[in-house]
């Protein structure tokens, strides 16, 4: 208890270390206030653009793209990182060149998907699906790949149907990676939307955050930037807590 105490002291200690930093560094001149404004003055942005109708309809836009973008991904993404590790023919065709596109920087095609899609929301959500879709496929693969083989002999030796292994064997042995595998798919996910919002969109939280930007509004860009911030640790912590409570199962 008292060493979970003081790591978690430790932690706090950095968070307001760097806060205090970033304050000094503005509030002193050591960096261009313009160009960097203080962290009190930021938060205090932040508070006033969460108020603004304009600013939560674009949060309430980006939202909807991730979701969606996700929402597709995963089932996709798992179904063919299922095909991959239980198949073994179409793993043969399939992963080598699933590396291949894995290894390959997503951003160099957005443009593509603005020439197929137009500047909108099949855009956007298109993007996030195409930056998503490889790492669940790989992270189901690896989950698959993950059940052990003594499971499945019992379970089929007692005349387990292929939907009693599937609930009962295969799902409980790779939920604990398939949540770390959904937390990361998340984070590329949202990277992948606000990458596309940022590049060409006219509505959405990374529009706004590159049109702060262009303007040299440096307070909202980077009120912006924390807002992002706390949103995508949100979602990961939310994951962590629900991969904590699943904890008993990879033992």
């Amino acid at each position: 208890m008292q060493s979970t105490l003081a790591v978690n002291l430790a932690r706090i200690a950095i968070i307001v270390a760097i806060l205090a930093l970033w304050e000094m560094l503005s509030r002193t001149g050591i960096v261009n206030p313009r160009l960097l404004p203080s962290a009190s003055d930021t938060f205090v942005t932040l508070g006033d653009l969460l108020q603004r109708a304009a600013v939560q309809k674009d949060l309430v836009v980006t939202a909807t793209e991730v979701l969606t973008a996700f929402a597709l991904a995963v089932p996709f993404g798992a179904l063919i990182g299922y095909l991959v590790a239980e198949n073994r023919y179409f793993a043969d065709v399939a992963k080598p060149l699933l590396f291949f596109a894995f290894s390959i920087p997503k951003s160099i095609f957005l443009p593509m998907f603005i020439l197929v899609f137009g500047v909108g929301f099949a855009q956007k959500v298109g993007f996030g699906f195409f930056s998503t879709i490889f790492i669940v496929i790989m992270s189901t693969t690896t989950a698959v790949e993950s059940v052990k083989v003594e499971h499945l002999t019992v379970a089929r030796s007692y005349g387990a149907t292929p939907w009693q292994t599937a609930f009962r064997v295969y799902l409980p042995s790779m939920l604990p990676v398939l949540l770390e595998a959904l937390r990361i798919s998340m984070i590329f996910n949202l990277t992948g939307v606000i990458l596309a919002e940022m590049y060409a969109s006219r509505d959405g939280i990374g529009h706004q955050i590159a049109t702060w930007g262009e303007n040299f509004q440096m307070k909202q860009l980077l009120a912006g930037v924390v807002m992002v911030a706390a949103i995508a640790m949100t979602f990961n912590e939310l994951v962590r807590w629900v991969e904590t409570r699943c904890s008993h199962w990879r033992t």
